[in-house]
C-alpha cells in the first residue's frame, strides 16, 4: 500500500513540478520555485505521517532522519552545480532542463545502489562496519574540504574534452549539433555530463549515510527520493546565497562523524532513533545560525 501511495504522489508532483518549471524556455523565479519546494516538503512529511500511522513511530522516525540527513547532504551538491552552472556560463533558460535530467539520472543510480547495498548487508552484515568508517573518513574531508572546487582542473572533464569535439555556443538548449559530418557537444551536454557525476559523488557518501540509519530498503529509498525530488526547486531557492552557509562544511562533517560512530559504538551503546533525529535537526539549525550571524557581523564591519 505504502509503495503504491509512494509511486503515485511521485508521479503526480512529477508532473505539477513539468507543469511549473518546464512548459517554455524560461529561467525559473524564486517565488515558483520555494512554492515548488514548499510542496516537496509537506508532501515528504505528509508521507512521514502514513509511515506513522501504517508502520509506527519507529519507522517515521527512520524516515524523517533519513530524510534530513539526504536534504543536508544536498545543499552540499548545490555548491557544486553553482560552479558547474558558472564555469560553463549556462544561461538561465537551460538550467532547469540540466536539473531535470540530472535529477531523474540520479533516481536511477540510488535505486541502484540501494538495492546492491541492501543485498550485501543482506549477505555480509559486518559491512556496515565498512560505511561507518567511510561515513568517519568523508566526514574528516569535510573538516578539511576547501571551498575552492576547479571544475577545469577535475580528470574526468579533462578526458572528456580530449576525446569529444565542443562547440563554443549553445544552439537553443541542444546536447549536440552537426558541423559538416561531423557530431559536436554543445557546452549544455558537458554540464550534464559534470551533474550526473556529481550526483554519482553525493551517493556514493548519502547511501552508507542512510544504511547507518536504517536497513529498511523501503525507508531507504522513499526517504532518499523525496530528498533528491526537491533539489531542483531548492536549487532556485538558495542558489544566489549558497555562499551565506560557510559554516555548511563543519555542519555536515559531524553530523556524517556522528553517524560513523554510532555504528562503531553499537555494540555496546545503543542510541535512540529519537536521539539521532534530534542531534541532526539541532546540527542544522546551528550551522544556519552561526552562518547567518558571522555574515551579519561582516555586514557591519
Amino acid at each position: 500500500m505504502l509503495w503504491v501511495t509512494f509511486s503515485v504522489s511521485v508521479l503526480v508532483m512529477l508532473l505539477i513540478d513539468l507543469g511549473f518549471f518546464s512548459k517554455k524556455q524560461r529561467s525559473v523565479g524564486r517565488k515558483k520555485a520555494i512554492i515548488m519546494s514548499a510542496m516537496w516538503i509537506g508532501l515528504a512529511l505528509l508521507f512521514n505521517f502514513l509511515i506513522y500511522i501504517m508502520q509506527g513511530p519507529h519507522a517515521a522516525m527512520q524516515f524523517l532522519t533519513g530524510y534530513a540527513v539526504e536534504k543536508m547532504l544536498s545543499v552540499d551538491n548545490l555548491f557544486l552545480f553553482v560552479m558547474i552552472f558558472t564555469y560553463f556560463q549556462v544561461p538561465k533558460i537551460y538550467q532547469h532542463k540540466i536539473l531535470f535530467l540530472g535529477i531523474a539520472g540520479a533516481l536511477i543510480m540510488r535505486l541502484l545502489f540501494i538495492f546492491v547495498g541492501a543485498y550485501l548487508l543482506q549477505h555480509f552484515a559486518w559491512i556496515i562496519y565498512i560505511f561507518a568508517a567511510f561515513l568517519l573518513w568523508i566526514g574528516l574531508q569535510f573538516l578539511r574540504k576547501q571551498k575552492s572546487y576547479s571544475i577545469e582542473e577535475s580528470k574526468m572533464f579533462l578526458w572528456i574534452q580530449k576525446f569529444l569535439p565542443v562547440t563554443s555556443e549553445y544552439h537553443d538548449g541542444k546536447f549536440f549539433i552537426r558541423k559538416g559530418k561531423a557530431l559536436v557537444a554543445t557546452p549544455l551536454f558537458l554540464a550534464l555530463i559534470m551533474i550526473e557525476l556529481t550526483d554519482f559523488v553525493a551517493a556514493l557518501d548519502s547511501i552508507p549515510a542512510i544504511f547507518v540509519i536504517t536497513t529498511d530498503t523501503f525507508i531507504v529509498y522513499t526517504s532518499n527520493i523525496f530528498a533528491i525530488l526537491g533539489l531542483r526547486s531548492l536549487y532556485f531557492v538558495i542558489s544566489g546565497a549558497m555562499e551565506q552557509l560557510r559554516y555548511l562544511y563543519i555542519g555536515l562533517a559531524i553530523v556524517l562523524l556522528f553517524l560513523g560512530c554510532k555504528i562503531l559504538v553499537s555494540p555496546w551503546i545503543q542510541i535512540p532513533m529519537e536521539m539521532s533525529l534530534s542531534f541532526v535537526i539541532l546540527i542544522i539549525g546551528l550551522t544556519i545560525f552561526a552562518s547567518l550571524k558571522a555574515n551579519h557581523k561582516e555586514m557591519k564591519k
